[in-house]
C-alpha cells in the first residue's frame, strides 16, 4: 500500500512539468493564429502595445478550454511514453501493481483538468468575450479615426466618401485630401484640401475633419448649378453614433453569453429557430469540453504504455491523431446541430462518449496485456 501511495505521487509530480510547458505552448500556438489581426491593428489602426495585450488577455480563456484538455492528454501521455520507454511500467508490474493502480494519479489529474476547465467554460469564456467587445467598442468610439486608410476610399460613414493620400499615424495630419459629401439628397459637396487633420469626440462617437487652404465644389442636382468656394479653415463632422449604436444593441452571441444566461434563454425560448439551435449547443459545449479531459486522458494512458521506446514518436502521433479526431467531431456536432439536423446535446457529448469509450477499451486491452495493434493500421 505504501509502494503504491508513493508511486501514485511520484507520477503525479511527473505530470505537473510537462502540462505547464504544454499549455504555455499551446496557448501561444492559439494566439498566432491571432497574429493577423493583431498586426493589423497594430500597424493599420494604431492600436498601443497595452490595448493589445488586453485584448490578448480577453481572448486567453477561450483558447484555455482547448488547450488544457489538450495540455491533459499530451502531459499523461509523454508521461507514460517516459515511463514505457525507461522500463519503469515494467519495473512497477514487477512489484505487483497493475495499469488499474495507475488510475489514481491520473483521475486526479484529470479532475484537475476538468475544474480549470469548466471554470473557463463557465465563468472566463463569457468574462473574457464581454470585455473584449467592450474594448472594442471603446476604440473604435474613441479613436473613429483610425478607420482611415492611405489611397484608400472609404465610404464607412454615411453619405460621406473620404479619400486620403498620406496619414501621419503619430500626429494625425492628413495630406491630399478628397471627400464626397452626398448627405443633401439635393446637393453633392466635393471637398479638396491638400492638408488636415483628425480628431474625435468620444461621447458623442462623433469624428471632426479640420481641413486647411482648400475648396468646396457644390453641385445643385435640382437646378442643375455648380459653383466654388476657396475656404482657409472648414471643418466638417461625420456622426457615427448611429453606427456605434447599431453594434451596442446588437445581441450578444452565444459565445458571449453567461452560462446562466444560456441557461435562461433556453428555458424561455418560445420558438426552436436557429439562434436556439446555437444557444443550446453553446450550453452543451461549454459542460462537454471539461468532461473531454477524462475522455483524453484516460485514452493517453494506453497510448502511453505500448509504444516502446523505438516507437515513441508514433505513439506521440497517435495521441494528437486522436485528439483532431476528437476535435472533428467536436466541429461536426456544431456545424449539425446549429442547424437542428440532430439534437445540439448529441453533436457536443457523442466526441467524449466515443473517445471516452475507445480509452476504455484500449486501457482494458492493455491491462490484460494485449496489444492494440494500432501500428499496423
Amino acid at each position: 500500500m505504501q509502494i503504491a501511495l508513493l508511486i501514485n505521487k511520484y507520477i503525479f509530480k511527473e505530470f505537473i512539468s510537462p502540462f505547464v510547458v504544454n499549455v504555455l505552448f499551446f496557448t501561444f500556438i492559439f494566439l498566432m493564429a491571432e497574429l493577423i489581426q493583431i498586426t493589423n491593428w497594430i500597424v493599420n489602426y494604431n492600436i498601443n502595445l497595452f490595448t493589445i495585450l488586453r485584448m490578448i488577455i480577453y481572448q486567453t480563456p477561450y483558447f484555455l478550454i482547448f488547450v488544457i484538455p489538450l495540455s491533459i492528454m499530451i502531459t499523461i501521455l509523454l508521461t507514460f511514453l517516459k515511463l514505457s520507454s525507461e522500463n519503469e511500467i515494467m519495473a512497477i508490474k514487477s512489484g505487483g501493481i497493475s495499469i488499474y493502480g495507475l488510475l489514481a494519479p491520473v483521475g486526479v489529474f484529470c479532475l484537475i483538468g476538468f475544474v480549470l476547465t469548466l471554470f473557463m467554460t463557465v465563468y472566463g469564456q463569457a468574462w473574457g468575450r464581454t470585455a473584449l467587445r467592450a474594448l472594442t467598442l471603446q476604440v473604435v468610439s474613441e479613436s473613429i479615426d483610425i478607420g482611415l486608410k492611405e489611397r484608400t476610399f472609404d465610404d464607412s460613414f454615411d453619405g460621406v466618401t473620404i479619400y486620403v493620400n498620406e496619414i501621419n499615424l503619430r500626429n494625425k495630419n492628413l495630406v491630399d485630401v478628397f471627400i464626397e459629401d452626398n448627405r443633401q439628397p439635393d446637393r453633392v459637396n466635393t471637398v479638396i484640401a491638400p492638408r488636415g487633420i483628425v480628431f474625435s469626440d468620444p461621447d458623442n462617437a462623433t469624428a471632426h475633419l479640420r481641413l486647411f487652404n482648400g475648396s468646396i465644389h457644390q453641385t445643385n442636382l435640382n437646378e442643375k448649378t455648380a459653383h466654388a468656394i476657396h475656404f482657409d479653415t472648414y471643418e466638417i463632422s461625420l456622426d457615427t453614433k448611429r453606427s456605434v449604436a447599431r453594434k451596442k444593441a446588437k445581441p450578444k452571441r452565444p459565445k458571449e453569453m453567461s452560462f446562466k444566461g444560456l441557461r435562461r434563454f433556453v428555458q424561455s425560448a418560445d420558438r426552436k429557430d436557429g439562434r436556439y439551435f446555437s444557444v443550446l449547443l453553446e450550453l452543451h459545449r461549454r459542460l462537454a469540453l471539461p468532461f473531454g479531459c477524462f475522455a483524453l486522458g484516460i485514452i493517453a494512458v494506453p497510448l502511453g504504455v505500448q509504444s516502446r521506446s523505438a516507437k515513441r514518436s508514433f505513439g506521440l502521433v497517435l495521441g494528437l491523431f486522436f485528439f483532431l479526431f476528437y476535435y472533428l467531431l467536436m466541429s461536426m456536432g456544431k456545424v449539425y446541430g446549429e442547424t437542428g439536423a440532430y439534437p445540439p446535446q448529441v453533436g457536443m457529448w457523442l466526441p467524449n462518449g466515443i473517445i471516452g469509450g475507445l480509452g476504455v477499451y484500449f486501457f482494458i486491452r492493455t491491462a490484460n496485456e494485449r496489444t492494440l495493434k494500432l501500428d499496423t493500421v
